[in-house]
């Protein structure tokens, strides 16, 4: 989410999130609650651990389900079909070169609900990210990270497949 509590998805990214929405509203409510009828008949619920194993998990389900209300409330789908290799736009794909050690990391900049740096998806709002948002290729960008002040060189921007 953004400063402005914006939450930038791809259109695939927004549908996969209200299904999963759907499915804890629906299916996963319902098998939560039929836990908590059946725990409530294993007797005194101060020393039942499955009841209180399905009230956690209820208690969960229900914040997981207003998290995603609350992001799905902020959504701006950006349409990958009108992204351009101009300049890093969310979406893209870029290739940085690494001032400091002489490596090349390919990212995709991406909103911070789609965000997986582990897979190289950067977010928007990251300071990496941020940074690369409309620069060019050839263009360097300094970027405080916690191990200091680091420069990338983008070398190439690409389009998703």
């Amino acid at each position: 989410m953004t400063e402005d509590g914006v939450v930038y998805l791809t259109k695939k990214k927004h549908d996969e999130l209200k299904e999963k929405l759907a499915y804890l509203k629906g299916q996963k409510r319902d098998e939560i609650i039929r836990r908590i009828e059946i725990s409530r008949g294993f007797g005194d619920l101060s020393e039942n651990a499955e009841y209180d194993e399905a009230r956690n998990e209820q208690r969960d389900n229900e914040a997981d389900i207003i998290r995603l209300e609350a992001m799905l409330a902020n959504v701006k789908l950006y349409d990958e079909s009108d992204l351009s290799c101009d300049n890093v736009q969310l979406g893209n794909f870029v290739t940085v070169l690494c001032l400091w050690n002489n490596k090349s990391i390919d990212y995709q900049i991406v909103g911070s609900a789609e965000a997986d740096p582990v897979n190289h998806k950067l977010s928007n709002a990251s300071p990496v990210g941020s940074a690369l948002i409309g620069k060019a290729v050839g263009d360097v960008v300094e970027v405080q990270v916690p191990a200091g002040v680091r420069q990338y060189k983008i070398t190439d921007i690409r389009l998703p497949e």
